[in-house]
């Protein structure tokens, strides 16, 4: 046993996740910086990344690989399914409207995954978990509120289509406990390059982007995406699914300094009370959770 596994499988998920979303980071700021059309990012975005994800579930697995593959079953497709909707709301969100949009309406993905458990799974949130969503929800609206009303409502409907797809995969993984859903990744980065490729096809026709914008598209999809979002994919074999959308807010304010350090955009004022107050939120979160743990630790270990 490693030191990691050694962590209650609480804190597991909390690193996971919370590595996972600071690995995806630079996700919106290097879409931006490619400058690519819409269904050439989506192709490459899915064909690399599904080569990627294959890459790790073969090293993480070995000759179980197969196994692997077949424990998620029938969720598996759907987890494979939904992430693709994810990924091409993402991208296309980031195309047609202003990038504080996408990660307001982003942003109500935690809100819909504790819905969604307590409707569907009947997991119920502790009060103060629903406050921190509300407190992050307040912090991401605060640096977003001077983006709020410039984007287009194609771009805007992309984001909610990421926002719920995102939340419902989540759910759909905490209805088989124990099974890591990360491997059927690789079909969801095969489902979007075929049907973006398709489009290329038919239109501009299949050619190499210009260098120096390969290079990030590779730097993106063939390593950041895999190694990120199956941190994020296997979030919910330890959390309930809203805390990994919770988690997910590290994305949007981490992201909003790249942008602000790469392509020199300061942030307004309120963006930096905002992305305090997340940060706050969640630290004040994680450090209320271990107290606690340290309080619950040894009362079952004296019964």
């Amino acid at each position: 046993m490693n030191a990691f596994q050694a962590l209650p499988l609480r804190q597991q998920g909390l690193l996971l996740t919370g590595g996972g979303a600071l690995i995806m980071s630079p996700d919106a700021l290097l879409i931006k910086l490619a400058g690519l059309p819409d269904a050439e990012i989506l192709m490459w975005r899915g064909l690399l990344s599904a080569l990627g994800f294959l890459l790790i579930v073969v090293a993480r697995n070995g000759r179980g690989t197969f196994n692997a593959y077949r424990r998620c079953g029938w969720t598996g497709i759907g987890v494979a399914l939904l992430f693709s909707l994810t990924t091409c709301g993402f991208v296309l969100g980031n195309q047609y409207t202003k990038g504080g949009n996408v990660l307001m309406i982003l942003a109500g993905s935690p809100l819909i995954a504790a819905s969604l458990s307590w409707l569907l799974l009947k997991e119920r949130l502790p009060r103060h978990t629903w406050l921190a969503i509300l407190l992050c929800m307040a912090g991401i609206s605060l640096i977003v509120v001077d983006d709020a009303g410039a984007g287009s409502w194609v771009g805007n409907g992309f984001a909610l289509m990421a926002a719920t797809t995102l939340a419902i995969n989540f759910t759909l993984c905490r209805t088989r406990p124990g099974v890591d859903m990360s491997p059927m990744l690789t079909f969801s980065g095969l489902i979007v390059a075929v049907g973006a490729g398709q489009v290329v096809g038919a239109t501009s026709g299949f050619s190499l982007p210009p260098p120096d914008r390969l290079l990030l598209v590779v730097l993106l999809c063939l390593f950041i995406v895999p190694a990120g979002v199956t941190l994020l994919q296997r979030g919910p074999l330890y959390l309930p699914a809203a805390e990994v959308g919770l988690l997910l807010l590290l994305e949007v304010v981490v992201g909003t300094l790249w942008v602000w350090w790469i392509l020199a955009e300061r942030p307004a004022p309120l963006a930096f009370v905002g992305g305090g107050l997340v940060l706050a939120t969640l630290v004040a979160k994680g450090l209320y959770e271990r107290r606690l743990e340290r309080r619950v630790l040894p009362a079952m270990a004296t019964d």
